[in-house]
């Protein structure tokens, strides 16, 4: 595909993700490797190359200087798990929609418990409409732009009896 790459709409980049592609740059140079992402504000391009020692190596393609962006080879749901385990910690765990929903509920009501209001708004949990909390619903998942609030509630939601069985 062919046409000016920082003017397209971040849905079409989107269908790039996960195929081996071919980035040509507007000095002619050519980068090849596994789409991971391309920036939504900088249409840069995160492109992995897998090494044969078992390694990976990772490009950033500034998208200022790409020129054509050409589909070498489609991705299927094993490449897309691949490429997610690469920036995926190890000890990071999955978990079921249904423990989600659990561990979900199970710290909504240790917040109500201790006098915290808190709003379900679907996968997320909206705190005194100053902290979120999204999935899976850990310390490290809680946005707040004030510390202080942010500080308490992760060390509330760390002592969470509740979820101390399902880390």
């Amino acid at each position: 595909m062919s046409g000016r790459w920082c003017s397209r709409m971040p849905q079409e980049w989107g269908t790039f993700v996960n195929h081996e592609v071919k980035v040509t740059g507007h000095d002619n140079q050519q980068h090849e490797g596994w789409v991971f992402t391309v920036d939504p504000v900088s249409a840069s391009v995160v492109l992995v190359s897998f090494q044969e020692k078992g390694g990976a190596c990772v490009k950033v393609v500034l998208g200022h200087a790409v020129r054509e962006v050409q589909v070498l080879r489609e991705g299927d749901e094993e490449m897309e798990k691949k490429l997610k385990s690469l920036f995926t910690p190890t000890c990071s765990q999955s978990f079921s929609a249904k423990e989600l929903k659990e561990r979900k509920e199970s710290l909504r009501s240790w917040l109500e418990k201790n006098l915290i209001p808190v709003i379900d708004e679907g996968d997320v949990l909206r705190v005194a409409n100053v902290l979120t909390i999204s999935a899976p619903y850990g310390a490290e998942q809680c946005i707040s732009s004030n510390e202080i609030i942010l500080a308490r509630v992760q060390s509330l939601v760390d002592s969470n009896p509740g979820q101390k069985d399902q880390k």
